[in-house]
């Protein structure tokens, strides 16, 4: 059973969170089910990835744009929380990009050389020049290769092994962000993080309207705007209320914004507001994961997805073809939380204060 966090008012009337407190006083950095709620969401990647992987059409366009966007978006809204603080309480270059590194990169190398040398080889028999042309494409973040030889084929969606790969260079990106407006010490500046979500939304208005197809504005928007929103939650934690009517009204926003093309110029706010709120109120200690598989699930969902795709499972429908696919997905995050994660997150050194976006396990 879920537990979420009562909270006793001083009269003994009601609960914290119908009446309210806080979100920086109901958010406890080092006990808290954010690393639930990234795993989830990375599960529900996977339930939408089943409709493409699977030539199965989302009719309704809202519904498309729930299931396909929100999630990957409340990534970024949950970075963009614990990145921020993390900076601020400990505002070190080095520090700050090396913790970013190893949670980012070992991993994701790991997984491209499993793509290419073992999983491709054994699946489809290819193994040549491609293959390493795939990890040095690739290597970087910046996804520019994303099929083996023209691999996989005979699937309904062909020619990309990874494709949750790409939204890695965006995050990176944010970080990268960060970094620099810390730097700068703008960050003591308090109209910084609001100017900035201005800026991100003025651009995904632009992108809307059609007035730019530009890649790099449109992409730049979209994870900008998810990233600075967590952003905001954190600039206005203190006075921002946790309160019942305020998640439901949230959630009812979301909903409502699903019917335009670009649902974040109404939801990006209420979309952060709904996962950090729900990640400071799972109180059961059975939610508060220590072990965070969640970054492991993202990156090699897509691949076994193709995979069982290349066996013809894709045939047995969306549902079937989900669960199968996570079933198969959570070994492989395991190992590599425990055999790549985790070891690289260790080389940070032991001495260094606890960083919370580590603690959290932010990719």
């Amino acid at each position: 059973m879920l537990a979420f966090e009562v909270i006793a008012l001083p009269d003994g009337e009601g609960s914290g969170v119908a009446r309210g407190r806080s979100f920086a006083e109901v958010f406890d950095p080092r006990a808290n089910g954010l690393n639930f709620v990234r795993l989830l969401l990375a599960i529900l990647v996977i339930l939408y990835h089943s409709f493409p992987l699977t030539g199965t059409p989302i009719p309704f366009d809202p519904v498309k744009r729930l299931i396909g966007q929100v999630w990957v978006d409340a990534f970024f809204a949950i970075s963009g929380y614990l990145i921020v603080s993390s900076w601020v309480n400990r505002p070190r270059v080095w520090a700050f990009l090396r913790a970013r590194l190893l949670r980012i990169y070992p991993a994701f190398w790991v997984c491209l050389l499993v793509t290419a040398f073992v999983i491709v080889p054994v699946v489809t028999g290819v193994l040549g020049s491609d293959n390493v042309r795939y990890i040095f494409a690739n290597a970087t973040l910046f996804i520019t290769q994303y099929d083996i030889a023209g691999t996989p084929d005979g699937v309904p969606y062909p020619g990309a092994w990874n494709g949750s790969l790409w939204t890695l260079f965006w995050e990176f990106l944010c970080y990268l962000g960060v970094l620099a407006l810390g730097v700068l010490r703008l960050f003591r500046w308090r109209w910084t993080i609001p100017l900035a979500f201005g800026v991100a939304l003025a651009a995904s208005v632009a992108a809307a309207a059609g007035l730019t197809s530009n890649g790099w504005i449109v992409n730049g928007s979209r994870f900008g705007l998810m990233f600075l929103a967590g952003a905001m939650l954190w600039r206005f934690q203190k006075v921002l209320p946790v309160r019942t009517g305020w998640i439901l009204g949230s959630v009812a926003v979301i909903a409502l914004s699903t019917l335009l093309p670009n649902y974040r110029l109404l939801g990006a706010l209420p979309v952060a507001y709904v996962v950090l709120v729900l990640g400071a109120l799972l109180t059961s200690p059975k939610l508060r994961f220590k072990n965070d598989i969640s970054y492991g699930v993202y990156i090699y969902a897509f691949l076994v997805q193709q995979v069982l795709a290349t066996w013809g499972l894709w045939q047995l429908g969306w549902f079937a073809f989900f669960l199968i696919a996570t079933v198969a997905t959570v070994p492989l995050a395991t190992l590599s939380w425990f055999l790549v994660e985790r070891p690289a997150l260790r080389l940070k050194g032991k001495r260094a204060p606890a960083d919370p976006a580590v603690v959290a396990s932010v990719p």
